[in-house]
């Protein structure tokens, strides 16, 4: 959810769905919030707004009530997904996945994440002190594996290297120290 919208509890959502219309007056769903906790909520009411749908949620009633659900993200109960086509896939599944490059592993995805461009940002905790974060694209893919948990994947040379600090002295030469 991306931020309050009225005065009255409601939030705008940037939907990442095929199935706008899915969404509808009394549909349980689940918020999770940044720090890992998760609340079922139901939809009172909606409407689309701009590039978002708002939402209104039932016992949530003020702007107070309704900033405890921005930064969380909305899912559907796994039992009221809709079946995908063969090669399709729920970004949310890719959680817990391990990411692999060539023979190389990476670490485990940790997060997804959106907004960066045309394609989800897979967060993944490797070895390094900072997460990677890798495009998930159709370019990039090899296999998906979701009953073994793995992302094969084929990254262009240094993408990983975007995510990974300067050393102590490649900082001190860009501070002039």
């Amino acid at each position: 959810m991306i931020k309050t919208q009225g005065r009255r509890g409601e939030v705008a959502v940037e939907l990442h769905t095929d199935a706008p219309d899915r969404f509808q007056r009394e549909m349980r769903l689940w918020a999770l919030a940044k720090d890992g906790r998760r609340r079922e909520i139901v939809v009172e009411d909606l409407w689309p707004h701009k590039n978002f749908l708002v939402l209104k949620f039932a016992g949530i009633e003020t702007i107070s009530d309704a900033e405890t659900l921005v930064g969380a993200e909305l899912q559907l109960p796994s039992s009221e997904r809709a079946h995908l086509e063969p090669g399709w896939t729920y970004l949310s599944d890719l959680i817990g996945c391990t990411v692999v490059d060539g023979g190389r592993e990476i670490g485990e995805v940790v997060d997804v994440r959106f907004g960066a461009g045309e394609a989800a940002l897979l967060v993944v905790k490797g070895e390094a002190k900072l997460p990677y974060e890798i495009p998930f694209a159709e370019a990039y893919l090899e296999k998906l594996d979701l009953e073994r948990k793995q992302v094969r994947m084929k990254l262009p040379e240094g993408l990983l290297e975007v995510n990974t600090p300067p050393a102590k002295a490649e900082k001190r030469q860009k501070t002039g120290q």
